[in-house]
């Protein structure tokens, strides 16, 4: 019989650090998929922020 196997790939919400030290309004967020196996700690990823029109520092925050 084949082994029941939980999901190890989830849906994490990445948001933007430099943001909310800006004092500008909105956020810059992104939705991106981890395996929970191999990176058990939360990510942290350069992205682009529209707003602040440059690369920041995203970390998770779900």
């Amino acid at each position: 019989m084949a082994k029941k196997t939980k999901e190890a790939r989830v849906q994490v919400i990445m948001e933007c650090t430099e943001h909310k030290d800006s004092g500008l309004p909105g956020t810059s967020r992104y939705i991106t998929t981890k395996n929970k196996k191999n990176t058990p700690e939360r990510l942290e990823l350069k992205k682009y922020n529209p707003i602040l029109r440059k690369m920041t520092v995203h970390r998770e925050i779900k």
